[in-house]
């Protein structure tokens, strides 16, 4: 092998793992960038499941005001 040919190699060798180590650099910023979306995601998401639960126990309590029967009395008196 001439020197040439192995300068050409070393090279390419070094260049090569360069490109190698900076795109396994930007995968690991990526798999990063994602587990934070993630956990924001399941945050938001545990928000919005405890937002859900008290709108339906107002619902309950606004059901059960409406359909009582003082409540129909209330507005019978009210129209009078």
């Amino acid at each position: 092998m001439s020197g040439t040919t192995m300068i050409v190699l070393i090279v390419l060798i070094s260049v090569g793992s360069g490109v190698v180590y900076d795109m396994y650099k930007k995968h690991l910023e990526f798999k990063h960038k994602v587990q934070n979306n993630n956990s924001d995601a399941h945050k938001q998401l545990a928000e919005t499941k405890a937002e859900v639960v008290a709108l339906k126990e107002r619902v309950q309590t606004l059901e059960a005001i409406v359909t009582d029967s003082s409540f129909n009395v209330k507005q019978e008196i009210n129209k009078l």
